[in-house]
């Protein structure tokens, strides 16, 4: 089955108002922005993002964030974002902030038809015991709050329950990927992506380089095309388009 399309426009145009989103990508690092900016040029609105972070600087998710298209966020890290701290202290989005290897699990356990595990990551906090913010009001007060979950014991150790996560769509970035929807990723770019490809129902990647059948080396593969419905090949300038938060550089030795 060839599952390429042309633009990105074509792969994100049954993304309607409303939709759950998970999104791959760790800062600026594996996120699908060309796909990102086609939902934004389709005018989606009320989405419903799961993702690490929501954008950093002005790309990524951020992009969607500021438009105001984004009506809940599940992740587990604001950072230096702080159109996304402003629009959750003002009461303008709904953010459900959860341990991050705890987003990583629920993404991988909705992904293989698990609807929930326990892990000890969370006990003895809001995490578990309820009340962490997930709306504001307009004066400040807490308007949502996050219930209080199950909690049991193994092996003298206590467990919260946590749900696995599913959504409509998946939108990721794989450095390669065949006809077939299989996708290999480029070191750290092999963050949340995998994860996020298996939670969504229809998933979407754009790869930088887009192969014919048989390509891949199967020992090489992150992902298997089961779990990818849509590819977008980018191009030459799109795929090159990588971006650096903090420029650090060593002082050289024989300056």
């Amino acid at each position: 089955m060839d599952k390429a399309v042309a633009t990105a426009a074509e792969a994100v145009a049954d993304i309607g108002e409303g939709a759950s989103l998970a999104v791959g990508g760790f800062g600026l690092c594996g996120v699908p922005d060309t796909l990102i900016q086609a939902v934004y040029e389709a005018g989606v609105t009320g989405l419903r993002v799961v993702s690490n972070n929501c954008g950093a600087m002005d790309s990524g998710l951020a992009v969607l964030l500021a438009a105001h298209r984004i009506a809940r966020v599940t992740g587990s890290y604001i950072g230096e974002n702080k159109e996304f701290a402003r629009q959750y202290l003002a009461g303008e989005i709904e953010v459900e902030l959860i341990p991050q290897g705890t987003l990583a699990e629920r993404l991988r356990a909705g992904g293989c038809g698990i609807p929930a595990f326990y892990t000890p990551a969370g006990v003895g906090t809001v995490v578990a015991d309820g009340g962490l913010p997930w709306r504001y009001a307009a004066d400040g007060t807490v308007a949502v709050a996050s219930p209080a979950k199950e909690v049991r014991e193994f092996d003298g150790r206590a467990h919260v329950l946590e749900h696995g996560i599913t959504t409509d769509f998946a939108m990721v970035h794989a450095a390669r990927g065949d006809r077939h929807g299989n996708l290999v990723f480029n070191k750290s770019a092999r963050n949340f992506n995998p994860l996020a490809a298996m939670a969504g129902r229809i998933t979407i990647a754009e790869v930088e380089e887009l192969v014919e059948f048989g390509e891949l080396d199967p020992d090489e593969i992150h992902l298997p095309g089961i779990f990818v419905q849509r590819l977008v090949a980018l191009t030459p300038g799109q795929a090159a388009g990588k971006r650096i938060e903090r420029r650090t550089v060593s002082p050289r030795k024989d300056a």
